[in-house]
């Protein structure tokens, strides 16, 4: 998660710019993960803001700690709990999450309830992964493979795998206003990108998933050499591959 954020921060943060997140703000970060957006945020909202980052898992807002505090933030905490029950208040100036709406099994009713712990005015602001822009090329058997694998294990484990341009209807079907949107995605095709290795981290804890769902096998997926397979097919084929579209999407409620 530390290494994807690696490649997305530079779209978060221009996007949660865009989105008005500035000085003194209170921040409410849903499904904070091991805190890249939070830390973000605390940057963009400085000493006079605060940040509250929010999930599920313990162990995760455990490494959240450890890394705001080693990075020296003072303006950041973490807990740990569901955003939508937990008692964190109900004045914040931004709502924003990335990559957790779309593992909510109903992303409007989410928005409808994570949207009450704003003042009047306040910004929502998601940024989610859409897969719909993905297709099959015929000289690209490895890219092929990847995507036909990525998204089904996604789809089976009940993930919107078309979240992204679905923020639009789900912003609206939570009576928020409609949002203003963007979308963007880590693109490259040089030796060294780190895009490379993140598929392989990524795939890694896919595999077993991949098996479960008779996809393939961990033999045919060849962790040890899909970084160099994926590398060697955009070279011959001169086609960059691209990670995960994120659509980014915020909207200002009536003040």
């Amino acid at each position: 998660m530390i290494h994807q954020s690696q490649l997305y921060d530079a779209i978060t943060r221009r996007f949660l710019i865009e989105a008005g997140v500035g000085s003194g703000m209170r921040v409410l970060d849903i499904g904070c993960g091991p805190g890249d957006v939070s830390l973000t945020a605390a940057e963009l909202v400085g000493p006079d803001g605060a940040v509250v980052g929010v999930d599920v898992n313990p162990a995760i807002i455990d490494t959240a700690r450890d890394r705001a505090r080693a990075a020296g933030f003072s303006n950041v905490e973490f807990r740990d709990g569901d955003a939508r029950t937990l008692d964190v208040g109900s004045d914040f100036d931004v709502l924003m999450g990335r990559l957790v709406l779309m593992y909510m099994g109903d992303p409007a009713e989410a928005l409808r309830q994570l949207s009450t712990r704003l003042r009047p005015g306040g910004i929502v602001a998601f940024q989610e992964a859409d897969f719909s822009y993905y297709r099959k090329q015929p000289d690209t058997p490895v890219a092929n493979d990847l995507i036909e694998w990525a998204i089904t294990v996604f789809e089976r484990s009940g993930a919107h795998t078309e979240m992204g341009l679905n923020l639009f209807g789900a912003f609206v079907d939570a009576g928020l206003p409609e949002p203003t949107m963007d979308l963007s995605a880590p693109v490259g095709g040089p030796e060294y990108w780190t895009g490379y290795r993140f598929v392989v981290e990524a795939f890694r804890s896919m595999v077993p998933l991949i098996e479960e769902f008779g996809l393939a096998t961990a033999e045919e997926v060849d962790l040890d050499t899909l970084a160099d397979r994926l590398r060697n097919e955009v070279v011959s084929t001169k086609r960059a591959f691209m990670l995960p579209p994120h659509v980014t999407a915020w909207a200002v409620l009536p003040g």
